[in-house]
């Protein structure tokens, strides 16, 4: 297995377009990396680069230790996954798995496996070690039993773990995922990614992955490489992502419900957030924040974070509850603040049940609270403890 390396990535179509920009990126060997964001946000388009199917622009790709910036695709030691599965239909499950290493080792020399001996001897030697490989790969993903049929046979979960086979048979540096689980059905992609996870403890592989999916991302990646608009938001662990973000976009892509935000102004003096229709106090607010005082901010909480328990070392907002939405272990309660905002709280259990619609007042973590700059990348500048006052 290897390292992959970007330094300075960027891609730039015809007319101007770019769709990738100065991404630094350092992934380590044996380390799962996911590409997260939403789509058209350069992912792909990074992962392509990677595998050679889109030429880079500039900036240097390093896998182990080869610059590949002008290796063909073949010549990378990598293998991809792609979202199709693209079987061949007239193969088994068995001819799939090795048709990549057969047709490799055909371009080494036609004319030398008919003419030479010595060349056919090692063809069967060669044989042998595609069939180790075929045999190797089904067992680990457990579709030995399938090897004798054909696609058509197979189920879309199958299928899929047909396709990582192939990829799997080739025992590449790198293995490279693009979207692979998309065509699946919401069961089958939390069977999947079981499946790719424990692929990765068995087999120590470096792998870069791209999904638009922040729970697949979530679940996935040792670290996560959130991108926006061809650029690099955030690289780190997704409880980092999770808990940190580095700005009001990561805040508000990761996380299901996503996090609720509330924009205001603070006071001259730093200790108040005020809105239309509330004032939080900001006691002890870290000098980050008190450096935008009379500036807007966003104060953003995530809805896990929320509690309907009044407690008095949380801060309270009054509120309307519009609507609860069982979903059997957990409820989200979607609210109303004063100045019209709109914001959803996630209670576990049955917590639900006792929650009506009208007016009510909600309780914040107040440990766990985010700020984020108005202007420009909309930073997080801090997290601090806000009361408020009135509402």
């Amino acid at each position: 297995m290897a390292r992959v390396l970007l330094e300075g990535i960027s891609k730039v179509y015809p007319g101007g377009i770019t769709a990738v920009k100065d991404v630094e990126l350092e992934v380590a060997d044996g380390e799962f990396v996911v590409l997260v964001g939403p789509s058209g946000c350069g992912k792909s388009t990074t992962l392509r680069m990677v595998a050679g199917l889109e030429e880079i622009t500039a900036g240097r790709l390093t896998i182990g230790d080869r610059v590949v910036n002008e290796v063909a695709a073949r010549d990378r030691d990598i293998a991809m996954v792609f979202q199709s599965y693209a079987l061949y239909p007239h193969l088994t499950v068995r001819g799939n798995l090795a048709f990549g290493l057969e047709r490799r080792r055909a371009r080494k020399s036609r004319v030398m496996r008919l003419l030479a001996p010595a060349y056919r001897a090692a063809a069967r030697l060669e044989d042998a070690d595609i069939a180790r490989r075929v045999e190797v790969a089904a067992a680990t993903l457990g579709i030995t039993p399938l090897l004798e049929r054909r696609p058509a046979a197979l189920s879309g979960g199958q299928r899929q773990r047909v396709a990582v086979g192939r990829a799997l048979v080739r025992e590449p540096e790198v293995f490279l995922f693009d979207e692979p689980l998309s065509n699946l059905d919401a069961k089958l992609r939390v069977e999947m990614r079981a499946e790719l996870k424990s692929l990765h403890a068995a087999v120590g592989a470096t792998m870069l992955y791209v999904t638009h999916d922040q729970e697949e991302a979530m679940t996935l990646g040792d670290r996560l490489v959130v991108m926006k608009d061809g650029v690099v938001q955030q690289i780190a662990t997704p409880r980092e992502v999770y808990d940190r973000p580095a700005n009001r976009f990561v805040a508000g892509f990761v996380g299901t419900p996503t996090m609720n935000f509330l924009a205001g102004t603070l006071d001259l003096s730093g200790s108040k957030l005020v809105t239309n229709g509330l004032e939080l106090e900001v006691p002890a607010a870290p000098a980050a924040l008190r450096e935008h005082a009379g500036q807007k901010v966003v104060l953003g909480v995530r809805p896990d974070r929320i509690s309907f328990e009044p407690d008095p070392g949380r801060a309270a907002i009054a509120c309307n509850v519009l609507r609860v939405e069982d979903l059997g272990d957990r409820s989200d309660v979607h609210l109303e603040l004063p100045d019209g905002v709109r914001w959803v709280a996630r209670v576990d259990g049955h917590a639900g049940d006792s929650i009506a619609q009208g007016h009510a007042r909600v309780h914040l973590a107040t440990h766990e609270v985010h700020w984020f700059e108005v202007n420009g990348a909309e930073e997080r500048i801090g997290e601090t403890h806000p009361h408020p006052t009135r509402s």
